[in-house]
């Protein structure tokens, strides 16, 4: 796992073959198949495992964060992006490999924007919305615009500095989940 780790980040999944894998973990390819039925189950498995430490993250600092709308985006959004930039591997892993992988992930990633949305969703649930729309397809569409945000810090060559990332992030979940209020 954590060859793979490392290889599915840089140079990519696309890139790195069981025995490139089993070389940098110095293992045999026996041994990894007694593990793992290929390389595409192992993406899952460390995309899988990215989200969930993901989730437990950020849904603590929601939970411990002040009791309005604005101090739960910026406590969320700021451990989300705080937490998976903290490891570019794991950035890369969520927001970029997973992509490029094709249809290998393509459920494993529904899945975690769902439940992404979902705590979005929650989080903000108490609090009256800014338009009569859809909550859940509010909080889809902020979840991919973290996303977005976050693989322009990855593959970007002028960087955006994460307190610019969370800013960002903090003004289009607030105008899109606040009340007319909170729109300042």
């Amino acid at each position: 796992m954590t060859a793979a780790y490392t290889l599915y980040a840089k140079p990519g999944f696309a890139a790195t073959t069981i025995e490139r894998l089993c070389s940098e973990a110095r293992i045999s390819n026996r041994a990894f198949y007694e593990c793992f039925g290929g390389r595409e189950e192992l993406l899952q498995a460390l995309h899988e495992r990215c989200v969930e430490e993901s989730l437990a993250v950020v849904t603590k600092a929601v939970q411990e964060a002040p009791n309005t709308l604005e101090g739960r985006i910026k406590a969320g959004i700021r451990a989300y992006i705080d937490f998976t930039t903290a490891d570019w591997r794991r950035a890369r892993i969520m927001h970029v490999e997973v992509r490029r992988s094709g249809d290998v992930l393509t459920l494993s990633r529904q899945r975690a924007i769902d439940s992404f949305a979902r705590l979005v969703q929650e989080a903000s649930a108490d609090f009256p919305q800014a338009a009569p729309l859809n909550r859940r397809l509010v909080a889809l569409a902020t979840v991919g615009a973290l996303q977005e945000l976050l693989i322009e810090w990855l593959l970007s060559d002028d960087q955006p500095d994460i307190d610019e990332l969370v800013d960002t992030a903090v003004h289009i979940f607030t105008r899109s989940l606040g009340t007319p209020d909170t729109r300042g």
